[in-house]
């Protein structure tokens, strides 16, 4: 029987981390440019559209560089509908050019257009999530849940629990009790089962990608597609 080390390390084997490294974005310094790009490419991950179309169009939006919150202003609602369908993001083109506008807004208005200061004036990681969801209607759950997995270990108060995919994933590998339902009891085990396995901290957000990259193909598997 395999043991929960081998499984993890089976899975580093057959997955990649990040999203954002694959994006080519940069965190790992928590600079406010980098930081909003993977915030823009988690808004086009939270929908349900396909992985591929999602990294199609967010390299649409970095080759016209429209991906701070001036240039997404500026570029307007016009010319973010037509970003996005060159990406192949046309079943949500129109609302998601409106959502970016709004968020972009708010984030200027509110935050001096950094997502740094957001962070900064949140109270908590509760706090956090609802001011990430408070910039434009339609920043929900799976969004922040996606942005922020990826910033854990670069932001203090970002501290997600596992996503379903997440979950769906460790429990197919024996990393976490199949009966599992308690989000916070999982997140201690999975970071538990990472430590005990010899891997660096600060690679943590790796193993959560690499689980939700399994859970995605799980998923596909049974017939439907999923966020990271």
């Amino acid at each position: 029987m395999m043991t929960t080390t081998s499984a993890i390390r089976a899975l580093i084997e057959q997955y990649p981390g990040r999203f954002s490294v694959e994006l080519g974005i940069n965190l790992s310094a928590g600079r406010s440019p980098e930081t909003f790009k993977w915030f823009l490419a988690s808004v086009l991950f939270g929908a349900r559209i396909s992985e591929k179309v999602v990294k199609q169009t967010f390299r649409q939006f970095a080759s016209r560089n429209v991906v701070a919150p001036k240039a997404i202003l500026d570029t307007g609602w016009d010319g973010l509908v037509e970003i996005l369908d060159l990406g192949g993001y046309v079943r949500y083109d129109f609302k998601t050019a409106t959502k970016l506008l709004d968020m972009c807004r708010t984030l200027t208005e509110n935050y001096q257009d950094d997502l740094t200061n957001l962070h900064a004036a949140a109270a908590n990681p509760e706090d956090l999530e609802q001011r990430l969801k408070s910039l434009a209607k339609g920043i929900g759950d799976v969004t922040v849940n996606i942005f922020l997995r990826e910033m854990r270990g670069i932001w203090d108060k970002a501290d997600p629990l596992p996503s379903d995919l997440v979950l769906i994933a460790a429990k197919q590998r024996g990393i976490v009790p199949r009966a599992m339902k308690d989000r916070e009891k999982a997140l201690a085990l999975l970071r538990e089962a990472w430590d005990k396995a010899g891997m660096k901290k600060k690679d943590f957000p790796d193993f959560e990608a690499a689980l939700v990259r399994a859970g995605i193909a799980l998923r596909r598997r049974r017939g439907s597609e999923s966020a990271p």
